[in-house]
């Protein structure tokens, strides 16, 4: 299968018509659930979740205004000191 490269992977447009306001909701509801397992697993289980967002971000990052860039990468930042605490706190 051959795409074009001005158009987006399958997954990348599945992801665009979800509903935004439940997809925060869900990856909220995942991180407070993983911010109660003991402190190895929850730490593992961001970090995932922190490498999940660097590869959405890495392909999103030619659309996004510089703000909303910002914005992520100090989200991922948060998530990366959360797991360094988790594991070495």
């Amino acid at each position: 299968m051959t795409t074009n490269d001005n158009e987006p992977p399958d997954l990348l447009r599945r992801l665009s018509r979800l509903n935004p306001t439940m997809v925060v909701f869900a990856v909220l509801a995942l991180f407070i659930g993983v911010l109660l397992l003991p402190d190895q697993l929850g730490a593992i289980l961001i970090l995932l979740l922190v490498a999940g967002l660097v590869w959405l971000l890495s392909k999103t990052w030619p659309v996004l205004r510089p703000t909303a860039r910002g914005l992520r990468l100090a989200v991922i930042a948060l998530l990366l000191l959360i797991a360094g605490t988790k594991l070495f706190g």
